[in-house]
């Protein structure tokens, strides 16, 4: 038969056009949906769980707040059937689509002209579409949920189908999960549920922010009724048992407003989390992590209580003492004002200068919204870590005084501030290590200075007094300025001092001149604070860190922490140097501690020019913590001697410590500093720095470094008229 070309397009042609058309539409239907490899390995978005070292979770970081359950044995048994009975009649019949409900909702769309609504969708549906899927509204993703739920019924049992839907549904409040969710809304395990809670949170799932109780609290109770008169329905509850559950309210414990115990100490691991994402490619919100951290929970509680009790009181003092009524403050004021202002929603608003120079002055007559400014601007902020020095671990953080806010400016890691006399012990390190002995007298006599811009500095004593000699241990012990910038002149050169400072953990640029022995040099509190963790360990150096191990949400180790231990210090030195603090917190400033902790200590207070900041750092042998004070606005100081270190900051550190050690929960026990094989308690000559004869008439006992072991005194080698022994000093702690 001859075939015209005719006549072969004319046949070949539809047939192209069906079958070309068919390829194209089933193409545009399976684009997009999950791989083989995807639905034999769903991976729902998980929240990330932060522990802290007792095994709490303090936080969790998540789009979306979901916790997994692992069997159905923690559901319970009135939750599943208020599911099925309302979400799904026939979930144990069907293979993954009900066609006897698709048939209804076809008819019913057709007689309704309409495309849009629910129904119909089984739970393997709502599962494809939540695990695969966009929610979109079209015919489109409809048939492509089907076909999804068909592939996933033929992988999974129908119970893994339960345990994956109760794992990734949506119920409000941003919970999604049923762990989540009887969390979130009623601070229950699932087990522990109501059979109402369970009705409740059943019928959240079609609408969440509708049937929230917060919201809407009638159509939550109506929504829940209507769940219970499906499970009746079903045979699940009796008549009776739904008159008594009807008559339940329904009261949510919600979790949500908790900013957690250890806020600001969550937020600096995230940011340290975000960094780690991309090198490990893991997405910190979707994919479960388990982040084990550093903290001690019952340390952070203490560390909150102290924090809170001191600056209750410490607050009210400061305001007592303030004005804005001098030029200087009032010019504060107004460029404060001038910010906040422009940072209102109306001030943003307004459409020409008019009428933003209108709001401008509405704000500033408004008394409630000039008292939030000063308020804001006269806020003691604060700084405060505990580490354990052995290791490195950060135990306790608090980085701002808003302690119930995770966001916002952390004191602890995100600030640089001079760390006035906290800084003498670095000087006075170096000294020690170049063999000169505590009771090594320096002159207190005054000096001028070139400054190096051609002027005269004139260093001062905090108290003004001047003339005689301290020796290293007693010009630590009182602070003395003088005492430590002709000890950075004399013994400890300020080039030297940087580099131990730099060993000893403080990576901020300090310049060597002699201003560094009162600490002119800005540093950062948190290696401030862990620097002196070389003095409490032997002079062993551990850095600070927060994050112990991170593993996925299977268990698997994505990285563990190696701690970064370095030796800094002699163990000799070391010691010496915890006795000269030692001194500080029991004779010196920072004897004020003795009000809350009596144990083994060193410590030293600084307080630098103006009062603008003040700092406490101490140690015991398992502790090292520190504080600062001040103010986010450095025009604005304490304004006088209530603003030293000793009042404005030690307070912390006691509290802290009393608490701690007396917290039977962490037993920590009290230990004294241990006392190296190279060191001995000798009689020194004041007069001649040597080991004291019978006919030294001034004499100090003090530990000694064999390595310098000095010999005996030749200035006094006889009696007589001016060698009377007088009464020997010994160490003072």
């Amino acid at each position: 038969m001859n075939v015209t070309p005719r006549k072969f397009w004319s046949i070949a042609l539809p047939i192209i056009v069906v079958f070309g058309g068919g390829w194209l539409f089933l193409s545009s239907l399976t684009e997009g949906l999950p791989s083989l490899e995807e639905l034999e390995n769903p991976r729902p978005p998980y929240a990330t769980r932060v522990f802290s070292s007792d095994g709490i979770v303090i936080d969790r970081f998540f789009e979306e707040n979901r916790s997994r359950l692992t069997s159905l044995d923690s559901v319970p048994q009135p939750f599943l059937e208020a599911l099925l009975a309302t979400e799904d009649r026939r979930f144990y019949d069907h293979w993954g689509v009900d066609l006897r409900g698709v048939i209804r909702v076809v008819i019913d769309r057709v007689f309704s002209l309409s495309i849009r609504g629910g129904g119909a969708s089984t739970i393997t549906q709502q599962l494809a579409r939540l695990l695969y899927l966009t929610r979109e509204v079209t015919i489109m993703r409809k048939l492509r949920e089907m076909l999804t739920a068909v592939q996933i019924e033929r992988r999974y049992t129908k119970n893994e189908i339960l345990i994956m839907y109760l794992n990734v549904a949506p119920f409000g409040r941003g919970a999604y999960g049923l762990q989540s969710a009887a969390a979130v809304f009623f601070d229950k395990r699932p087990e522990d549920l109501t059979v109402s809670e369970c009705a409740f949170l059943v019928g959240a799932l079609s609408n969440p922010t509708h049937y929230d109780p917060r919201r809407n609290y009638q159509g939550a109770v109506y929504r829940r009724n209507t769940v219970m008169r499906n499970m009746i329905d079903e045979g699940f509850l009796s008549e009776m048992e739904y008159t008594r559950f009807r008559r339940d309210s329904i009261v949510t414990r919600s979790r949500e407003t908790s900013a957690g115990v250890a806020p600001h100490f969550v937020e600096y691991v995230r940011q340290q989390l975000r960094e780690k994402a991309e090198k490990f490619g893991f997405n910190l919100y979707r994919d479960g992590l388990n982040v084990y951290t550093t903290i001690d929970s019952r340390m952070q509680e203490h560390a909150n209580r102290a924090v809170a009790e001191h600056l209750a009181d410490f607050q009210k003092k400061f305001d007592a003492r303030w004005n804005w009524e001098t030029p200087a403050r009032r010019a504060i004021l107004g460029n404060a004002l001038r910010l906040a202002i422009r940072a209102t929603p109306e001030y943003k608003a307004a459409g020409n200068s008019d009428a933003r120079d209108a709001v401008a002055i509405r704000f500033r007559m408004n008394r409630r919204f000039v008292d939030s400014v000063k308020t804001t601007l006269q806020r003691i902020q604060v700084g405060f870590v505990a580490i354990d020095p052995r290791t490195g671990e950060i135990k306790a953080m608090v980085g701002n005084a808003e302690m119930n806010f995770r966001y916002g400016l952390n004191h602890v890691t995100q600030i640089s501030r001079q760390p006035g006399s906290t800084f003498k012990p670095f000087i006075y390190t170096v000294a020690i290590d170049n063999g000169y002995s505590p009771a090594y007298q320096v002159s207190n006599d005054p000096i001028n200075l070139n400054d190096g811009s051609g002027s005269t500095w004139r260093p001062r004593n905090f108290g003004g007094e001047t003339g005689g000699t301290y020796s290293l241990r007693r010009g630590l012990q009182n602070s003395v300025n003088l005492v430590a910038i002709r000890t950075i002149l004399e013994i400890a050169p300020a080039e030297e001092v940087v580099r131990y400072a730099r060993r000893m953990g403080i990576e901020t640029s300090l310049r060597p001149y002699p201003s560094l022995a009162i600490g002119t040099s800005e540093v950062v509190p948190l290696q401030l604070i862990s620097s002196y963790g070389a003095f409490a360990n032997e002079g062993i150096y551990a850095k600070p860190y927060s994050i112990v191990r991170i593993e996925d949400r299977d268990g698997r180790v994505i990285e563990n922490t190696v701690s970064e231990i370095r030796e800094v210090l002699s163990k000799e030195t070391a010691f010496i140097m915890a006795s000269m603090l030692r001194s500080v917190v029991a004779g010196g400033t920072g004897s004020g501690t003795r009000r809350w902790f009596s144990g083994p200590a060193g410590g030293k207070t600084g307080t630098t020019q103006d009062y603008a900041d003040a700092w406490f750092i101490g140690f015991t042998p398992n502790l090292v913590a520190g504080v600062w004070t001040g103010f986010d606005d450095r025009r604005i100081t304490f304004t006088g001697s209530y603003g030293q270190g000793s009042v404005a900051a030690s307070p912390i550190w006691g509290r802290f410590m009393n608490y701690v050690y007396g917290d039977k929960r962490i037993a920590l026990p009290v230990k004294d500093f241990v006392r190296p094989e190279g060191i001995t308690q000798e009689k020194i000559c004041i007069e001649s720095q040597n080991l004291a004869n019978p006919f030294c008439p001034r004499t100090v006992t003090e530990y000694v470094n064999s390595k310098y072991f000095p010999g005996y005194c030749t200035v006094h080698t006889s009696s007589g008229p001016d060698t009377t022994p007088t009464r020997e000093r010994t160490i003072e702690y």
